[in-house]
């Protein structure tokens, strides 16, 4: 059975609906910045997934062909995520999202070096004749944030994200929203085949604990 990201490490990818406090630790990605509203067809957002899951899927069916990543192993490809922000601002307002920023990632085993990634890169570049120059292996180490699962539509996220900061206060922390950490979005549906109200969204918040440097 292929190693799913989300069932092995429930703690990251299936949190609870209540706002909590969690560490994560440094994982690989792949990685596409841009900038803009994302839900503009053709716009960068759209474009970046589409870059993504073509680097994706060409790690994940190497084992099929010639090219052999030493200490493969069959897999799921991980949800995609987003990190988010607006130029000056500590928080996000849903009401100009053409001023958002964004890098769209999927994590990559731990298996993908950066060796095994360029390959990647040549080889979907030669298999499908685009260029794939803005796809890049990223090494994010997110530390402590708080988290929760968010039921609902995107635009509906404030709400959630006001339970997360009440959280916070109650629990001697602040929010610490600033280059380069970011709001944080893994997206458990698909929103093409789900109705807005049942997407599944885990959402993280960069926290500092008070009377920490």
């Amino acid at each position: 059975m292929a190693f799913d990201f989300k069932k092995e490490y429930k703690e990251f990818y299936l949190p609870p609906r209540a706002p909590h406090l969690i560490e994560i630790p440094p994982m690989n990605y792949l990685a596409v910045r841009g900038h803009g509203d994302p839900n503009i067809e053709g716009g960068e957002y759209k474009t970046s997934i589409e870059l993504l899951y073509s680097i994706a899927f060409t790690l994940k069916m190497s084992y099929k062909g010639s090219h052999k990543i030493p200490g493969f192993f069959e897999y799921v490809v991980p949800p995609l995520e987003g990190f988010w922000w607006q130029d000056g601002s500590n928080s996000l307002d849903y009401s100009r999202k053409s001023d958002m920023n964004f890098i769209s990632v999927i994590r990559l085993p731990d298996f993908v070096t950066r060796d095994e990634f360029d390959w990647a890169i040549q080889e979907a570049t030669n298999k499908k004749q685009r260029d794939f120059s803005k796809v890049e292996f990223l090494t994010y180490n997110e530390g402590l944030v708080v988290q929760c699962l968010h039921l609902g539509s995107y635009d509906d996220e404030p709400a959630t994200i006001a339970a997360i900061n009440n959280y916070m206060q109650d629990n001697d922390c602040v929010p610490d929203i600033k280059n380069p950490r970011y709001h944080h979005e893994i997206y458990l549906s698909d929103p093409r085949r789900c109705a807005p109200e049942k997407l599944k969204t885990v959402i993280r918040h960069p926290a500092k604990q008070l009377g920490l440097a």
